[in-house]
């Protein structure tokens, strides 16, 4: 049976489920999700729905996963609070559950992986962790089954040059973070989206395009650059004095619509206001008011670097390997979790230019952290950052059976800052040596 969402008959209602994510910080969570891409083992070609995905999916059951059906084909997995479901091309999501600690979340990535090579072995399958794929063209990765993703590929042509790369072809790793009140959403939204340009250049890894370096540190996130202006970026409103929850809803309201959900099925309604919704004049439903569940649908197809929902989303990293799966969200918790760590992460940036923040989102994706800033790079910057990070987590203290805290998850982190090279240039190096230029040695290199 649906679960009963209430109609929304004034703002204010929109504004306290933003604000019902406050809470005390012995319940703040740690959620990750990350994509990857799959490829036939035999031809490394992408892996088709039918007989392909589709059997994954099913197969997945056998570990207590329970299907999520759209029409005849199933489409998702649940199991207690964690989900793994359909990207556009067939790239598979683990959203994993809200956990205490990185610890958690690194068991809990192993063992979806585990789970995901056993069954993708028994049907000549594998799945590769990079941000974009090394060298499918866009035309060539199928089309998953799922209604909204129709409706976001045709508008997609209408609203920048690069959203079905974007559906298709890039793979990402986020980290969804909780806060305890408007005043701690507001610094942790303000110190995430300085930082999100260092996390992208941290964890860069999508070199190659269609066989070939294409001369970018990250391409996934080159990609997001011109996706669709309206409902990307870096929010610089959320600097402005006087920002909170309500700031954030009319800045949501004036993003164009996707689609409206009813009885099982996607209805189109793209391009069109929820403004006009919330007053009965949407055209896809006319005479209907939307309920707070069309509200969290609009709130999930808003994709800024990052997200407020009833928790805030680190949305700026390419997806990597395992270790990079564990070191995000430790790299985020070290920073956002701990008030003296949060407090130094602000002052690390506060002092930015909107021209500053935005200049860094267009150059990380080709240089990395070899991105000049000011009078220095930001590596520079990295370092400082992880060093928080580093005190956050070791003020959280929280341990492993062999009595680590999960500053172990930065290590990797720390040699790319130190020696300025990310999993990206070890890849563009690999290529131009070892390799010889043959891309499919990716598939061998950086399969999980």
């Amino acid at each position: 049976m649906a679960k009963f969402s209430p109609k929304i008959e004034n703002k204010s209602q929109m504004i306290a489920h933003l604000a019902s994510g406050c809470k005390p910080k012995a319940d703040w969570r740690i959620g990750t999700e990350h994509e990857k891409i799959g490829f036939c083992l035999k031809t490394l070609k992408p892996i088709p729905y039918v007989g392909g995905i589709q059997t994954i999916l099913q197969g997945l059951e056998r570990f207590d996963w329970k299907p999520v059906f759209e029409g005849e084909n199933v489409i998702a997995l649940k199991r207690d609070d964690a989900s793994v479901s359909l990207e556009p091309g067939g790239q598979l999501e683990l959203s994993g559950a809200p956990l205490e600690h990185v610890h958690q979340t690194c068991a809990e990535v192993s063992r979806h992986l585990r789970e995901v090579r056993e069954v993708a072995d028994e049907i000549g399958a594998g799945f590769i962790s990079l941000g974009f794929r090394p060298d499918t063209r866009l035309e060539d990765v199928p089309v998953m089954p799922k209604g909204r993703y129709k409706i976001m590929r045709e508008y997609m042509q209408k609203v920048g040059t690069m959203g079905r790369e974007m559906m298709f072809r890039t793979c990402t790793v986020q980290t969804n973070l909780d806060f305890g009140s408007e005043a701690d959403m507001v610094k942790k939204f303000r110190v995430s989206l300085a930082l999100q340009p260092i996390a992208t250049a941290l964890f860069a890894n999508s070199p190659f395009m269609h066989g070939q370096l294409n001369g970018y540190k990250s391409y996934r996130s080159r990609v997001w650059l011109d996706t669709d202006a309206d409902r990307t970026g870096m929010l610089p409103f959320v600097f402005d004095e006087g920002f909170g929850f309500e700031q954030y809803l009319d800045y949501a309201l004036d993003v164009p619509m996707y689609f409206v959900y009813r009885n099982g099925d996607y209805l189109d309604a793209s391009g069109k206001s929820f403004r006009d919704f919330l007053n009965g004049k949407l055209d896809t439903v006319p005479g209907e008011i939307p309920s707070l569940s069309d509200f969290d649908d609009h709130l999930s197809v808003i994709f800024p670097e990052v997200r407020l929902k009833t928790f805030l989303e680190m949305r700026g990293a390419d997806t990597g390997p395992w270790g990079e799966l564990c070191a995000f969200p430790a790299f985020w918790v070290g920073l956002l979790y701990d008030e003296a760590a949060l407090d130094t992460a602000w002052e690390l940036v506060k002092d930015w230019s909107h021209e500053e923040r935005e200049q860094l989102r267009r150059d990380v994706p080709k240089m990395g952290l070899q991105t000049p800033f000011r009078d220095h790079s930001i590596r520079e910057i990295a370092i400082a950052a992880l060093a928080i990070s580093r005190e956050g987590l070791n003020a959280r203290n929280r341990l492993n059976a062999h009595g680590e805290n999960e500053t172990v998850f930065l290590q990797e982190l720390d040699e790319f800052a130190r020696s300025g090279k990310t999993n990206a240039d070890r890849l563009i190096e690999k290529f131009n040596g070892e390799w010889n230029g043959d891309i499919l040695r990716a598939y061998e290199d950086c399969r999980y």
